[in-house]
C-alpha cells in the first residue's frame, strides 16, 4: 500500500485547467459523446450517449485515458485532481448529497472502462465514500441495516483486494466462516448484527496486511481507488487478454465515478445485465438475467446463479416493459447487438452501461445477416461484423454418440458451443503447465466459478466447466469472445479446488481424469468420447461467404498433403492447395521400408532401385491431389527434412540391439540393426534443421528430385489425359543461392520434358521455390531469374531471422510474455517489423526481375487474421494455410480489401 492511500492526495490540488481530463454526465446532458471511445473508453461513450439521449443513467464523470496514460509513464497532472474535485462537487449539488458524508451520505462506484471492451480483466468497486459514520447514516436513511452493513462490508473486500492487494481469499475465508457459525447457506440471510462482525474482521485483516487502519476519508478513498483501476490496466490478466486479442498496451483505460444506485436495496431492488440478441445463437429475443436484491458483481461472479430475464416481465412488468424498450432503442441507435447493465432500486430502473455485445461467431453471422436484412447495416459492414476467428465456431467439434455409453453426470447451461474432451485440471496454472510440457493431450479447466485471473489457463484450456454462474458470467463471456466450448452453472458438479476433486453423483473425478462437455447442450459427460468435426455447410454461413468472397483480392489455398485433406480443404472453399509435404507421403507403413533402404543405400545405383519402389506410390498420391482439385493450382514441395527422421531413434535402436544381445544373441536382426544404427550415427547432425536437408538433399542426392519431378509429372500427364485440368506447381525448398536454384530448376525442367516426349503429351507447369532463408529474401531478384513463383516459408523464415527454433521457444517464450518483449508468439502471428519486412523486400526485388512472379506464403501464419492483412497490404497473390483456418484467412482477407477500399483499420466487436 502506499502513503497515498493513507495521505490526502487532493489537498495541494490547484493547478490552472488548460487540457480536459474530465468529462461530467448527467441531468440529461454530458460533455462527451458516443463517438469518443478513444477518449473516454467504450463505456465512458456509452454513459455520455446514454444520458444525451435521455435515457435514466446515474450521473457521474468519466477521467479520460490519458490519464492512465501519464499515471503509466509515471506522473500525473495535477490537474486531473483539481478537475475531479470540480467534478465531484458537480454530482454532489446535482445528487443534493455530499461523498460519505452528512445525514443522506452519496457514494459512488469506480470502474474501468477501455476503448475496446476487456470483460472482467479490469478492476471495479463499488460503495465507495462509506466509513463508520456514513454506513450509520445510511443505516438509519433507508431504515434497512442489513442493506447498509452489506454495502460496507463489500466495499472493504472489494478496496482490500483492487487497492490494498490483500488477496481476494483472505476475506472469502472470513465471510465464509460468520456463515458456518451463523448457520445460513445464502449471503442475504445474514443478518445486520452479523453483517457487523464480518466488517469488523475485515478492518482487522487491513490492519494486519497493511499496518494501517481502513482510510475514513472518502476523498483518500477515491483518488486511491482511481489509482488502482489505472494500474490495473497493467495487470497479468489485462495484459493476456490484450496480446490475445491484438489490443494496443498504450491505449489505456478511462476511470467512471458513478453515483450508486443499490440493488441490493430490498426484495423491490435488483440488478441485471442482458443482451438485445441472444449472444450464443443470435436469435433475435430479449436475452440476459438478474438477481433481486444483489448488486451487479453477484450476477457476473457465478457467486448466485440467477434468473431468467423473462422472469422479470412476471415480477416487475413496468420496469419489464421499460428495459425491453430502451434496450430495442439503445440498438436501433447504435446499429449492433447491445450488452447492458441494469439496476433497479426501491421499482425504479437505471442504465449502468451499454457496449456491442460480445458474441460467438454462430451468433455474429446470424446477427450480421438479420441486420441486412432489417436494413440497420449494409452487407460491406456486415462483413466487419464478425472476428475471422470468430468463424471456428461452425467448425467446431461435436460429440461422437451413436453407439457409445453416454453417462450424463450433469446439465448445467450452455454458455458457449460445440464439444470439448480432454483430462481435468482444477487450477490455471495447472492448465498451463500441462498444456505446455505436452503431459495431458488436452485440458478440460474445471473451476467453482472462472475469475478474470484464469485468463491464461482459459487460453490454452480445450474446454471450461464451471458449478456456478450464469450465462453472462465471466467463464461464458470470456469463452465466447475465444470460440471455446463452456458449461457454465452446472449446479449439480461440486468443485473442492483445495482437493482437486469434482463430485458429482456420488461419483469422484479428480486431476488428470477424462471428461467430456457439449457447450451446445450444456451437457457434462463422464469419459473420453470421441469428436466428428462440423460440417460448414450451414445456410447463414453459406450466405455470408457469399458476400465476404467478392470482396477479397487476396487468393487463399489449403496446406494439404494428401487426397482427403484435399476434398475437406476444397468443402472450406480452398482456392488450390499452396503447400503439398511430400515426405508426409514416406511415413505410411508400406512405404517407409523403401524410404529407409533408399536412405541406407551407399550408392546411387541401390538408391535409384528403391526409388523406383516409391515412384508408383508418389504418383498415385500426386493423381488423388490433381483430381481432388480439379482446376486449381497444386504447389508440390520437394523432400525438405534431414533424412534421419526417417530412420528410428539412436536411442531405441541402442536398446533393442542390448535387448537382443543379452537375450537372444545369435539373432539374425542384429545385423540389420547394426547396420541400421551405424547410419543413423553417420547420418547424426549437431544442428539437422541447418544441415542436409531441403534443396541441399536434391544437390547431394540429384535422383530423389528426379524421381519426385517424374511423379508428379506423370500424374499431371495420367489426369489430364482423362479430361482432367492439372496445373502443378514445383517447389523447391531451402534455397538460399541463385546457384542452388538453377541446379534443382535444371533437373526439373530436365525429367519433365522427357516424360512429355515419353508420353506424347504435355501439361502445363511452374517451377519456383520456398524462401525460408534471409539470405534468400535478400537475393531474391537474383533468384526470380529462375522461380517463377515464391512461397514464402514464414516457419523456417522466422526461426532462421530471429535464430530460434520453434520446437524450443516454450522454454522462454512465457518469460517473454510476461515481459512484454514479444506482443505474440511469432510463429502464431508474423512478426511484420523484422520477418514481414524481409518478405516485403523478397516480394519486390523478385518482382523487379520477374514481373509476372506470382507469390504467396505457406507458413502457419496464413491462417492468422493478422498475417493475412499484411499480405494483403505487401500484395502477394494468395495465402495457404490448414483446412480449418480457410474459413479464417477468407474473411480476414476481405477485411483487409475494404479496409484498403476505405482507407481505414476497421475491426469487428472486439
Amino acid at each position: 500500500m502506499t502513503e497515498a492511500v493513507l495521505e490526502h492526495p487532493l489537498a495541494d490540488a490547484s493547478s490552472t485547467t488548460t487540457e480536459q481530463y474530465v468529462y461530467f454526465f448527467g441531468g440529461g446532458k454530458a460533455d462527451g459523446n458516443g463517438k469518443m471511445k478513444d477518449v473516454l473508453g467504450g463505456k465512458g461513450a456509452g454513459l455520455a450517449e446514454m444520458t444525451n439521449a435521455g435515457l435514466p443513467v446515474p450521473p457521474g464523470f468519466t477521467i479520460q485515458t490519458e490519464a492512465c496514460r501519464e499515471y503509466m509513464r509515471g506522473k500525473l497532472s495535477p490537474q486531473i485532481d483539481e478537475q475531479m474535485l470540480a467534478a465531484l462537487e458537480k454530482l454532489e449539488k446535482m445528487q443534493g448529497q455530499k461523498l460519505g458524508a452528512g445525514e443522506n451520505p452519496l457514494l459512488v462506484s469506480v470502474r474501468s472502462g477501455a476503448k475496446f471492451s476487456m470483460p472482467g480483466m479490469m478492476d471495479t468497486i463499488l460503495n465507495l465514500g462509506l466509513n463508520d459514520q456514513a454506513v450509520e447514516a445510511l443505516a438509519k436513511r433507508s431504515n434497512n441495516p442489513r442493506f447498509a452493513y452489506d454495502s460496507y462490508r463489500r466495499l472493504i473486500q472489494m478496496f482490500g483486494d483492487v487497492v490494498l492487494d490483500i488477496p481476494k481469499k483472505k476475506f472469502e475465508h472470513i465471510f465464509d466462516g460468520v456463515k458456518a457459525k451463523e448457520k445460513v447457506k445464502f449471503d442475504y440471510q445474514l443478518t445486520p448484527e452479523a453483517l457487523r462482525k464480518i466488517i469488523a474482521e475485515y478492518k482487522g485483516l487491513v490492519k494486519k496486511e497493511t499496518g494501517k487502519d481502513f482510510p475514513q476519508d472518502p476523498l483518500v478513498q477515491l483518488s486511491a481507488a482511481r489509482d488502482a483501476v489505472f494500474r490495473s490496466w497493467e495487470n497479468e490478466r489485462a495484459k493476456t487478454y490484450r496480446r490475445i486479442n491484438h489490443i494496443d498496451d498504450w491505449l489505456g483505460t478511462a476511470v467512471n465515478v458513478q453515483a450508486m444506485v443499490f440493488g441490493n436495496l430490498g426484495e423491490n431492488s435488483g440488478t441485471g445485465v442482458g443482451f438485445t440478441r441472444n449472444p450464443a445463437t443470435g436469435e433475435h429475443t430479449f436475452f440476459g438475467e438478474y438477481l433481486m436484491n444483489a448488486q451487479g458483481e453477484d450476477v457476473v461472479s457465478g457467486v448466485r446463479t440467477p434468473n431468467p430475464i423473462s422472469d422479470l416481465q412476471k415480477a416487475m412488468p413496468k420496469v419489464y416493459d421499460q428495459l425491453k424498450d430502451i434496450t430495442r432503442r439503445m440498438e436501433k441507435h447504435y446499429r449492433d447487438m447491445q450488452d447492458f447493465e441494469f439496476t433497479i432500486q426501491d421499482g425504479k430502473l437505471y442504465m449502468l452501461q451499454t457496449r456491442n455485445g460480445k458474441r460467438t461467431g454462430l451468433a455474429a453471422v446470424r446477427v450480421a445477416i438479420d441486420m441486412v436484412r432489417e436494413g440497420l447495416i449494409t452487407q460491406e459492414e456486415a462483413v466487419y461484423r464478425v472476428e475471422p476467428n470468430q468463424l471456428y465456431d461452425f467448425l467446431v467439434p461435436r460429440l461422437v454418440e451413436k453407439g457409445e455409453n453416454v453417462e450424463v453426470l450433469a446439465t448445467g447451461l450452455p454458455a458457449s458451443p460445440g464439444a470439448a474432451v480432454g483430462q481435468i485440471v482444477f487450477t490455471a496454472e495447472e492448465a498451463v503447465k500441462h498444456h505446455h510440457d505436452g503431459s495431458y493431450k488436452s485440458v478440460i479447466l474445471v473451476r467453482g466459478e472462472t475469475t478474470p485471473e484464469d485468463i491464461a489457463g482459459m487460453e490454452v484450456a480445450d474446454g471450461i466447466l464451471t458449478s456456478r454462474g450464469g450465462m453472462t458470467s465471466h467463464a461464458a463471456v470470456v469463452t465466447r469472445g475465444m470460440g471455446k466450448c463452456c458449461v457454465a452453472g452446472a449446479g449439480d458438479c461440486t468443485v473442492d479446488e483445495a482437493r482437486k476433486e469434482l463430485r458429482v453423483k456420488g461419483k469422484t473425478f479428480k486431476q488428470g481424469d477424462w471428461i467430456s462437455l457439449d457447450g451446445t447442450t450444456g451437457r457434462v459427460i463422464a469419459g473420453q468420447l470421441k469428436t466428428l468435426p462440423a460440417q460448414p455447410d450451414d445456410p447463414d454461413l453459406v450466405k455470408f461467404m457469399s458476400w465476404v468472397d467478392p470482396v477479397r483480392r487476396l487468393r487463399v489455398r489449403a496446406n494439404a498433403d494428401i487426397p482427403r485433406d484435399a476434398k475437406q480443404a476444397r468443402l472450406f472453399g480452398a482456392e488450390g492447395i499452396g503447400l503439398c509435404r511430400t515426405e508426409h507421403m514416406f511415413f505410411a507403413e508400406d512405404r517407409i521400408e523403401h524410404m529407409r533402404a533408399m536412405i541406407l543405400a551407399n550408392n546411387e545405383k541401390d538408391r535409384r532401385a528403391a526409388l523406383k519402389k516409391l515412384l508408383p506410390m508418389q504418383r498415385a498420391d500426386f493423381v488423388g491431389l490433381f483430381k481432388a482439385m480439379e482446376s486449381l493450382p497444386v504447389t508440390i514441395r520437394t523432400l525438405d527434412p534431414p533424412l534421419h527422421e526417417f530412420l528410428p531413434k539412436r536411442e531405441d535402436l541402442l536398446v533393442e540391439i542390448q535387448h537382443l544381445e543379452d537375450t537372444k544373441p545369435r539373432s539374425p536382426k542384429l545385423k540389420g540393426l547394426r547396420t541400421l544404427l551405424a547410419r543413423v550415427e553417420e547420418l547424426h547432425e549437431m544442428n539437422p534443421m541447418l544441415g542436409l536437408r531441403g534443396c541441399r538433399l536434391g544437390i547431394t542426392f540429384p535422383e530423389i528430385t528426379e524421381m519426385q519431378v517424374r511423379a508428379i509429372i506423370e500424374a499431371a500427364v495420367a489426369v489430364k489425359a482423362k479430361g482432367g485440368d492439372p496445373h502443378p506447381e514445383i517447389m523447391i525448398p531451402l534455397v538460399g543461392s541463385i546457384e542452388e536454384m538453377r541446379n534443382q530448376a535444371a533437373i526439373v525442367r530436365r525429367v519433365a520434358d522427357e516424360v512429355f516426349k515419353e508420353k506424347g503429351a504435355k501439361v502445363d507447369y511452374m517451377v519456383g521455390t520456398m524462401i525460408e532463408l534471409p539470405r534468400a529474401a535478400l537475393t531474391a531478384d537474383q533468384i526470380a531469374e529462375e522461380a517463377e513463383f515464391f512461397s514464402f516459408g514464414t516457419n523456417d523464415l522466422t526461426q532462421t531471422t530471429y535464430g530460434i527454433s520453434r520446437d524450443d521457444i516454450n522454454a522462454f517464450l512465457p518469460a517473454y510474455l510476461k515481459a512484454g518483449i514479444f506482443k505474440q508468439d511469432p510463429f502464431a502471428t508474423l512478426d511484420q517489423a523484422g520477418v514481414g519486412q524481409l518478405v516485403k523486400g523478397a516480394v519486390a526485388k523478385g518482382r523487379n526481375t520477374r514481373k509476372n512472379l506470382k507469390v504467396g506464403i505457406c507458413g502457419e501464419h496464413g491462417g492468422d487474421p493478422e498475417s493475412v492483412k499484411f499480405c494483403h497490404r505487401i500484395d502477394l497473390n494468395y495465402v495457404s494455410c490448414s483446412p480449418f483456418r480457410l474459413l479464417t484467412a477468407r474473411l480476414a482477407a476481405a477485411q483487409a480489401a475494404l479496409d484498403e477500399k476505405n482507407g481505414t483499420a476497421q475491426s469487428g466487436s472486439k
